[in-house]
């Protein structure tokens, strides 16, 4: 809920593009960002990045709501920095400067084509400095702010990717468990809702006892959501309405569920 309310309610205000000795910084990304009315005011005037608002604003400032920036598997540590663009002469900002202010979810941690190890190293000094060195292509370093919380998510042992004395860098730790019956039957409707399925307490009964008790297969939070999305490709495909009828969530769960 505390995520929700920091990324929902809350508006603070960026710079389009940093100007250093001239060299151009873009910061302001149309895919990161979302912009954020001028007449918000659920911005406060001691948050980050916070200008005070009035009818003469500075245009080289953008108004959005907080970041949410989330990246995955694709994550290098040449992202981790500058990047310039040879063409347009200017500098792309990394995903940890975008995410400034808000949050960076690091995601499927662990399966990056870098090494868990090496990312962490890379952010030892931010993460307990709060503030990040950027390299121009002349070689010059450049100090920014690294005001940002860091989430990384995954589905691996910790005690595989880093050792004891780097789990205490990280200094909460969070545990997601399986689901209990009553928990993936309240995922399972709200995400049906969502996507427009219709829902059936019949239907979901069947879906556990042949797919899940009678193949000892474990419940996962995200099975609801995968399943949803085989159903309605099925019914797309069979110009049907999505249903969750007995044959169905056969046709899902046998293209979904992989016996290892």
């Amino acid at each position: 809920r505390a995520f929700g309310n920091l990324i929902l309610t809350q508006a603070m205000y960026i710079p389009y593009a940093l100007y250093l000795d001239g060299q151009v910084i873009k910061v302001y990304d149309q895919v990161s960002h979302t912009l954020a009315p001028e007449s918000d005011g659920a911005s406060s005037a001691s948050g980050t990045g916070n200008l005070r608002a009035n009818p003469r604003r500075d245009p080289r400032w953008v108004k959005i709501r907080r970041p949410f920036i989330v990246t995955g598997g694709e994550l290098t540590l040449e992202g981790l920095d500058l990047v310039y663009d040879d063409v347009h002469k200017f500098y792309e900002a990394p995903f940890q400067v975008k995410a400034n202010g808000g949050i960076l979810l690091i995601d499927d941690f662990g399966r990056q084509q870098v090494r868990p190890r090496d990312l962490l190293n890379r952010w030892i000094v931010p993460l307990e400095n709060r503030v990040d060195f950027l390299t121009l292509h002349n070689g010059r370093k450049v100090e920014v702010p690294f005001d940002v919380l860091i989430v990384f998510s995954t589905n691996l042992p910790p005690k595989d990717l880093v050792d004891e004395a780097f789990l205490r860098r990280l200094r909460h730790k969070i545990e997601i468990g399986d689901p209990s019956y009553e928990e993936y039957r309240e995922i399972f409707k709200r995400v049906a809702q969502g996507k427009k399925v219709e829902y059936s307490d019949q239907g979901l009964a069947y879906l556990l006892q042949e797919w899940y008790i009678k193949r000892n297969r474990k419940l996962r939070a995200s099975h609801p959501r995968d399943l949803c999305d085989q159903i309605l490709d099925i019914s797309g495909y069979l110009a049907v309405p999505p249903t969750m009828s007995r044959e169905m969530l056969d046709r899902a769960a046998k293209a979904y569920f992989v016996d290892i």
